[in-house]
C-alpha cells in the first residue's frame, strides 16, 4: 500500500484545485452571432463596356445581370460589435443563346475574399459585396400590391 507524503497530497490537492478555478474563472469563449439578412448586394463587371453595377436582391428572389440569373439563398453578417464576416449562399444561372438555362455556380460568395468564389464568365463578373437588413427597392411581394 501506498501512501500520500504531505508535499505529494498538497500538490493533488492545489493541482485539483486550480484545475477547478480554471474551469470557473475563465470566460467563456466568445462566438459572433450570424445575423441572416433578406438582401444581399452584389456588384457585376461587363467585361465588353468596363461597367461595373451594384445591385440589391432580396433572398430567394432572381435578379438578371446580362446573360446571367442571380439568385442569392441565405446572406449572413455579423453585429456591429464583431470584424464584419459576410457570406452568402448563391446560385447563377446563364441563359444560353438557344434560350435555355444553364447552372454555372453554385456554392459560398464571401465579401472579403471576392476572387475566392466569385463568378467568372467570358463576358461577366459576379460577387458578393454585403448583406444588409433593407433595401431601397420594394421587396418582391409588395412590388405588385400598389
Amino acid at each position: 500500500m501506498t501512501f500520500f507524503t504531505r508535499s505529494a497530497s498538497l500538490r493533488a490537492i492545489s493541482g485539483v484545485a486550480l484545475a477547478l478555478a480554471a474551469g470557473v474563472l475563465l470566460p467563456p469563449s466568445a462566438e459572433a452571432a450570424r445575423i441572416s439578412n433578406p438582401v444581399a448586394v452584389f456588384s457585376g463587371l461587363d467585361k465588353i463596356t468596363g461597367r461595373i453595377t451594384t445591385f440589391d436582391v432580396y433572398i430567394n428572389e432572381t435578379v438578371q445581370f446580362g446573360a446571367l440569373q442571380v439568385t442569392p439563398k441565405a446572406c449572413y453578417s455579423r453585429d456591429d460589435t464583431e470584424q464584419q464576416k459576410v457570406d452568402g449562399f448563391v446560385e447563377v444561372d446563364e441563359i444560353t443563346l438557344d434560350r435555355r438555362i444553364r447552372r454555372i455556380f453554385t456554392g459560398w460568395m464571401f465579401a472579403d475574399s471576392p476572387g475566392l468564389n466569385a463568378v467568372e464568365h467570358p463576358i461577366y463578373d459576379v460577387w458578393l459585396k454585403e448583406c444588409k437588413q433593407k433595401s431601397d427597392i420594394p421587396p418582391p411581394d409588395s412590388a405588385g400590391a400598389k
